[in-house]
């Protein structure tokens, strides 16, 4: 195990908020999987008080973390659909696409891209590309990195080619490769934030955007639910809110355009697997949900995330 500091101020003078609860010796690929059922274990969760930023200390070895990516896999696979339709609203969110104000989706691309047809974009922690076939659909040219190997071998020949089964590292692209970054659900499962932003910037293009959405610690749903949250996992190394996503992200140069809470388009099915019940209930209730057909009713909510998008 090793000792983390506060992302932002890097000090550790910090105010614990839960104490761990897990077994080392039960650690498996399992836990560190996409979309498997809370199973509430969790490090022990720390509260900078400087900062107010939430973040888990001490960790798991950082190499001992890939290993454990690298052997994990999705189960979202009913849930596609429903991703893909929340991710590819947000990317249209993005200050180059058409609104009525704004003119045309070509100029405003010629203005924010430099002229490019088809801008790039990177996702980081792509599962199994089913955000980049959206973003391929909506005009850019794809890349992604994704570290599960189960993932990247699911995903579409034509979006596996240009997906890095790797964690996302320094060097791993040329300097202002993109024009577009985006990361899904996974800022808040890496242990050394702060490398990453740094090497965003760099592979970033001037003028380029971000797009991260990720857990909000501060969402009045977390606040509510406490440890019962499904936000306190171990997967989960820091967990920040719309203050401190911010601080990071200005920290590293970018320019936060907007930062506030997003929502998700899932099943009912799915909502009550978010829902803190212990399994021996939810499990059984979400087949008979599933049985009936109640359980695949789309539902739009705010399940106490938040979107950021920045520029550099």
């Amino acid at each position: 195990m090793i000792q983390q500091k506060c992302a932002i101020c890097e000090s550790n003078n910090y105010e614990v908020v839960y104490k761990e609860n897990f077994d080392i010796k039960k650690i498996n690929s399992r836990v560190f999987s996409a979309r498997r059922l809370p199973d509430r274990v969790h490090y022990r969760m720390v509260r900078c008080k400087n900062c107010n930023l939430v973040f888990s200390d001490p960790i798991l070895e950082y190499d001992k973390i890939e290993k454990l990516y690298a052997k994990s896999f999705t189960s979202y696979d009913k849930h596609l659909e429903n991703l893909k339709e929340t991710y590819g609203y947000y990317l249209k969110l993005l200050p180059c696409h058409p609104r009525p104000d704004r003119g045309s989706r070509e100029k405003q691309l010629d203005s924010r891209f430099h002229g490019n047809d088809n801008p790039t974009l990177l996702e980081i922690g792509c599962g199994n590309g089913f955000f980049l076939e959206e973003a391929k659909r909506q005009g850019y040219d794809i890349y992604g990195v994704e570290p599960g190997k189960p993932s990247v071998d699911k995903a579409r020949p034509d979006i596996k080619k240009n997906i890095k089964n790797d964690i996302f590292k320094a060097k791993m692209f040329k300097k202002n490769s993109f024009d577009v970054i985006c990361c899904f659900q996974t800022f808040d499962h890496i242990p050394n934030p702060n490398a990453i932003l740094a090497e965003c910037y760099k592979i970033l293009r001037k003028g380029g955007l971000i797009l991260f959405l990720n857990h909000d610690i501060g969402a009045w749903q977390n606040k509510l639910m406490g440890e019962k949250s499904p936000i306190i996992d171990i997967e989960h190394t820091y967990l920040f809110n719309k203050k401190t996503m911010r601080k990071i992200f200005e920290k590293h140069g970018f320019k936060v355009l907007e930062v506030k809470s997003s929502f998700n388009i899932h099943h009912l099915s799915y909502w009550l697997h978010l829902f803190p019940i212990p399994n021996f209930l939810k499990i059984p209730l979400i087949k008979f949900l599933d049985k009936t057909g109640i359980g695949k009713i789309k539902l739009k909510l705010n399940p106490g995330n938040l979107v950021l998008i920045a520029e550099k």
